[in-house]
């Protein structure tokens, strides 16, 4: 384990391209380690079974990781039809097999229309969420099933990328809180014949790509100066945001807690906030008078800054 002096105050984030087989917090202690970065975490979980874009808050950057916990998602799933688990996944016990009715893209595009949009789900027992104090899937763990509330989802895209007679391979953009497990199942219910997750990567999160993200191995690799190098700069965070740039006097106000008014700002909404000429200070929120309020701000003026901590 590194010492305290061993460790940098780093602030940034990294995008990760997690492989399956190993938890979210597995992946963030290794990068954790390799970039020796003294405060660190990832921004939602995912299940070891999945692979994909897991983003790595660094420093002063965790003050930002709500926003993408709270913003949408993209998946690329395998639904395994015919077959149902006990978890909603390949990893889980087979508690029923049925056949698999003919499919062609009509049948298909018929079962998919009906989970577009606003639909509810009724979560997993195999989820975190918790039941009178208690996580659900300790509670599945012990054979025990409690009631669960439906709740309200988006699912904004759901499109077909291919199939063959006992599978489904779907691209899907979905709301906060989906449950691509409980889509599955659902799918595969309304084609008659149950289904499960048999393979899931996370391609999206909020204005992040996996396309830009880099595997453990790949950093494992590189040099302390080359990693360094992979840290993105922190409004990459909230690259979705509307930008507002602060005069030098706004900014003086800002930094101390105040709401300001800027010319031609949005009316609404989040912003991300800059000192001039370009120095991201963090986030705001436009008031209903018109002002622009501080939210959450970083200390920092430098990103990806490896500074020893002594």
């Amino acid at each position: 384990m590194s010492r305290r002096s061993d460790l940098y105050s780093i602030n940034g984030v990294l995008l990760l391209d997690k492989t399956a087989g190993m938890t979210s917090n597995a992946a963030l202690q290794k990068v954790k380690r390799l970039l020796k970065a003294r405060k660190a975490g990832h921004t939602g979980s995912l299940d070891p079974l999945a692979s994909g874009l897991l983003p790595i808050c660094l420093g002063e950057a965790t003050k930002l990781s709500g926003f993408l916990l709270n913003t949408d998602k993209r998946y690329r799933v395998r639904v395994r039809l015919g077959v149902t688990t006990l978890t909603g996944d390949s990893e889980g016990e087979i508690v029923e097999t049925c056949p698999v009715p003919p499919l062609d893209e009509r049948v298909i595009e018929q079962a998919l229309t009906r989970f577009r949009g606003e639909i509810l789900q009724i979560p997993p027992m195999y989820s975190a969420l918790k039941h009178q104090g208690r996580r659900l899937y300790d509670l599945a763990r012990q054979g025990i099933e409690v009631e669960r509330e439906a709740r309200r989802v988006t699912i904004s895209e759901l499109k077909l990328v291919n199939f063959d007679s006992t599978s489904l391979d779907l691209d899907v953009a979905c709301s906060k809180g989906t449950y691509i497990r409980t889509l599955a199942e659902d799918i595969g219910k309304s084609l008659g014949c149950g289904g499960h997750v048999e393979v899931l990567r996370r391609t999206g999160v909020g204005g992040l790509s996996v396309a830009d993200a880099y595997t453990l191995s790949y950093m494992e690799s590189l040099n302390a100066d080359e990693l360094l190098k992979l840290v993105l700069p922190m409004d990459r965070i909230v690259v979705d945001l509307p930008a507002v740039r602060l005069s030098e006097e706004l900014g003086f106000y800002v930094r101390r807690g105040q709401a300001v008014l800027v010319p031609n700002a949005p009316l609404q909404g989040w912003v991300r906030l800059y000192a001039k000429p370009s120095v991201f200070m963090g986030v705001g929120e436009i008031l209903d008078d018109g002002r622009v309020a501080p939210r959450r701000l970083v200390k920092v003026a430098r990103d990806a800054s490896r500074e020893l901590i002594h």
